[in-house]
């Protein structure tokens, strides 16, 4: 005769049993984080040689804006002023809700690093042919936070390269799937 398996204790019943449930959402996970704009070409465009996750200095009209989900940041590039990191060329619709607060969509940013990570991008952005690229931008524990690079840009063939590579790998993964499902042939 087989013994039989214990089985876990069900959780005592709690008093509110009234079928409604709770008005509040469930929280985050902690660490989530909330995509709202991806420059996918930057990829394409520049070897990214290192990223750097930034903070930013932003007016409420953009926060809402970026809640909505509306922003470019295809022509956004990056320059060190002094001690300082700066956003430009980043495209923050206006909020129609805003009135006269509102922002100028193509304004200039403030990143917010440590003094010593500007010391460590401006160093590695006054090599030559190197840009500050943004690569994402999100949102990450209620706060917005910009993924910036450090990137080489690419010459024509070497973007044609890259493609193939990235083409003949898929079709290898693709290859590699198909032969795990199914059987022999």
């Amino acid at each position: 005769m087989a013994a039989p398996k214990p089985t876990q204790p069900s959780p005592p019943p709690s008093g509110k049993s009234s079928g409604k449930r709770s008005s509040k959402a469930k929280a985050p996970e902690a660490g989530s984080e909330r995509v709202v704009a991806e420059n996918r070409k930057a990829r394409h465009d520049y070897e990214i040689l290192d990223t750097l996750e930034c903070g930013i200095a932003l007016v409420g009209s953009e926060v809402k804006s970026l809640r909505a989900g509306r922003m470019s940041l295809d022509e956004g590039y990056g320059r060190v002023e002094g001690d300082e990191l700066w956003l430009l060329g980043c495209d923050i619709p206006e909020y129609e809700k805003a009135n006269q607060l509102n922002h100028k969509p193509k304004r200039q940013r403030k990143l917010l690093l440590h003094r010593r990570e500007i010391r460590k991008f401006a160093g590695l952005a006054f090599e030559k042919g190197l840009t500050l690229v943004p690569l994402k931008m999100y949102f990450k524990n209620g706060r917005v936070k910009v993924l910036m690079g450090v990137g080489r840009g690419r010459k024509a063939h070497d973007k044609r390269q890259k493609l193939k590579a990235d083409t003949a790998r898929r079709d290898i993964e693709i290859a590699l799937r198909g032969r795990g499902r199914g059987g022999r042939s």
